[in-house]
């Protein structure tokens, strides 16, 4: 049984066991270039959840085994492709006529960079190595020289002995160095934003910058903040909007945080039949990027005669569903048992009905749902029909 299966029926178990144990149960069990293994275990790391890769590559710094450099860069390349870049895998092993990189990440707008996994740097790196691999790319039209870098990622995050062969060799201002952890700590912060604006500048921490003026370093902390202070003002909107609803129901409301996303994507996915990773905050999408969830929840307002939910739907949330081949909304309505499902076309056209805030710095539509004992109800803006939704409640 290939290991995306073992994962879908067996996904504790699978997690529990160390990264040279499931690699075992990829093809030959053996990685190498070219080989079912590889493609197997690539595959699997599609699925797999952020805390999982952690895991694995910790596995792989931690117990050195046959292969543990192999596994290292796939899981490291796997993470880049989550940060949000289009990733070419590497070779294993270099190869007479093979550039020997070990990764090759895209940014949408184009640059691209040369990425080396170093498992530690008790060793020097040959830093003119790496650098050819830039060069052969750029001569063979892979990208240009002035928007093109290196990365070297290494299993430590005390690395100032290659720092300063780094700041010490011509090739300074082409490479860019950081740990491991530090990358997954980047992964994590763009796992909770949902704003690709902001997604952007965490992929362009990870390139040369110019560190005369730290304008762009503040930049990002501020706008990651700003962030998480919107989430915390459309909640307190919530309560506002859940005071008072269009047949005038008063309430004295309550709420704290309310995170389902998960446990409804969880649900969803077996619905869908599909794999789906968590991209971004509210966003899940399968490995072949031709589906995508939004997902976002609501704790339940309980009002006189029904009880009410309200969510916060963002452009850019209508903007990835548009650009994909199979896209769906999730409402999550105060737990994972009870979901509201939308094909996005029925989701979207609804959206003119809907009222919206529309500040400086945001703009965002409200979806509020009434139900009772046996309807679910979409409001709407004065002068246009609520609309039953009822039937896309999601049953097992």
């Amino acid at each position: 049984m290939a290991l995306t299966e073992l994962w879908k029926t067996t996904p504790k178990e699978i997690g529990q066991k160390h990264v040279q144990q499931v690699i075992s149960f990829a093809g030959e069990g053996k990685l190498k270039d070219g080989g079912p293994a590889s493609k197997e275990f690539r595959d699997f790391l599609k699925l797999v959840p952020t805390e999982l890769l952690a895991k694995y590559a910790d596995d792989c710094l931690k117990d050195k085994f046959d292969g543990s450099g192999f596994a290292l860069q796939d899981i490291i390349n796997q993470v880049g492709a989550r940060l949000g870049f289009k990733v070419n895998d590497g070779r294993y092993r270099g190869t007479p006529g093979e550039i020997g990189f070990d990764g090759l990440w895209h940014t949408p707008d184009e640059n691209s960079i040369v990425v080396e996994v170093k498992t530690t740097d008790a060793y020097r790196i040959d830093l003119n190595t790496v650098a050819a691999y830039r060069r052969k790319l750029i001569a063979e039209g892979k990208f240009t020289e002035g928007k093109s870098s290196i990365l070297i990622i290494v299993g430590r995050s005390d690395t100032g002995d290659l720092e300063a062969q780094v700041r010490g060799s011509r090739h300074a201002w082409d490479i860019r160095l950081i740990s491991i952890d530090f990358l997954l700590r980047l992964l994590r912060i763009k796992v909770e934003l949902d704003d690709p604006k902001i997604i952007d500048k965490i992929r362009r921490v990870l390139m040369p910058q110019e560190f005369t003026k730290v304008d762009g370093i503040i930049d990002l902390v501020f706008t990651a903040t700003e962030e998480i202070k919107k989430d915390e003002d459309e909640a307190a909107e919530a309560a506002e909007a859940a005071e008072e609803d269009d047949d005038g129901e008063k309430k004295q409301p309550k709420f704290s945080p309310l995170n389902i996303r998960d446990a409804c994507a969880a649900r969803v996915q077996t619905k869908l039949g599909i794999g789906l990773v968590k991209s971004s905050a509210a966003v899940y999408t399968s490995p072949d990027q031709l589906t995508v969830l939004v997902c976002i929840n609501s704790r339940a307002y309980q009002k006189i005669k029904t009880t009410g939910f309200w969510y916060a739907f963002h452009p850019y949330h209508k903007e990835l569903l548009e650009s994909a081949k199979n896209s769906y909304v999730a409402l999550g309505c105060g737990s994972e048992k009870t979901i509201l499902l939308f094909p996005a076309a029925d989701f979207l056209s609804w959206l003119p009905s809907f009222h919206k805030t529309e500040a400086q710095d945001r703009f965002y539509w409200h979806i509020r749902v009434n139900a009772d004992a046996k309807n679910f109800i979409l409001l709407t803006r004065k002068g246009n029909k609520r609309i039953d939704v009822t039937s896309y409640l999601l049953k097992d």
